[in-house]
């Protein structure tokens, strides 16, 4: 289980702990699949405390081929049955302006991996409609948000996120507006970088959440962490450190060869 640092960030390893940022803890696992097992664990956990709390468990998934991996242990035994289903919500943090049976699809990929395969009730899961115009996907969400949470504060329990090799996080590409964006919940905007228009979360609800949770893995992405986590706060250069909910909490799940340029921890 991941350990909480409620006002300094630490570095988790298995025998020492440093402070780089604040508000962030670091848990290093020696793999990727050992990553998306903890990182499975993580949200049953969340789950559980979201419904004993709350009532209920709102989440918002991310693409890639870690949260895949971690799809495919929430769907299986068994970990599937330690989830109340029915008390689940299940949103997007950002999709790709295509169809839902499209193979580039965020949707698509968790429906093939986690909810066709758990039984969560279909009105409870609240995709992205991308195969709307842009901006028309982007109003429809927060309007599904906005009804969710029914005039209250976007209080998701539980963000999960991925960072690109660039810094990027859900769809907040380097430079781009949206990074700025303080009113709005959802905005659609053209990436140049990747050729393709995206809708995605603006930090005023990545800074909302309760928990928002980084899942980084591949030696690919450990200059980009080291940067994020250790270097001067650039959010235009490095949209991950855009992530700083003052109420929540941020944590970072790693695997060894993505912390491979993290500074060492002491002794």
């Amino acid at each position: 289980m991941l350990a909480r640092c409620a006002r300094a960030g630490s570095i988790l390893r298995p025998t020492a702990a440093k402070v780089i940022v604040r508000m962030t803890a670091i848990r290093i696992l020696p793999t990727a699949q050992a990553l998306a097992e903890a990182a499975a664990r993580h949200v049953v956990e969340r789950a559980d405390a979201a419904i004993r709390d709350r009532g209920r468990f709102a989440i918002a998934l991310s693409g890639g081929s870690t949260p895949r991996d971690l799809h495919l242990r929430l769907s299986t035994p068994p970990l599937i049955d330690e989830v109340d289903w029915a008390r689940v919500h299940v949103f997007f943090g950002d999709e790709r302006c295509v169809p839902p049976d499209d193979t580039r699809s965020n949707f698509r990929m968790a429906d093939e991996t986690l909810l066709s395969k758990v039984p969560i009730p279909t009105a409870q899961i609240h995709r992205m409609r991308g195969e709307l115009p842009p901006a028309e996907a982007a109003a429809d969400y927060e309007h599904q948000l906005r009804g969710f949470f029914d005039r209250e504060p976007p209080s998701l329990d539980l963000i999960l996120l991925g960072m690109g090799d660039n810094g990027h996080t859900a769809s907040l590409f380097p430079g781009l507006t949206a990074l700025h964006e303080q009113q709005r919940w959802v905005v659609a905007e053209f990436v140049a970088e990747v050729n393709m228009w995206r809708v995605t979360f603006t930090p005023v609800v990545l800074n909302m959440a309760r928990e928002d949770l980084f899942l980084v893995a591949g030696a690919g992405k450990a200059h980009m962490l080291r940067q994020v986590l250790e270097g001067p706060y650039a959010p235009d250069e490095r949209p991950a450190q855009i992530v700083r909910p003052p109420l929540g909490e941020v944590f970072w799940m790693v695997d060894s060869t993505a912390a491979g340029e993290l500074a060492a921890p002491p002794g």
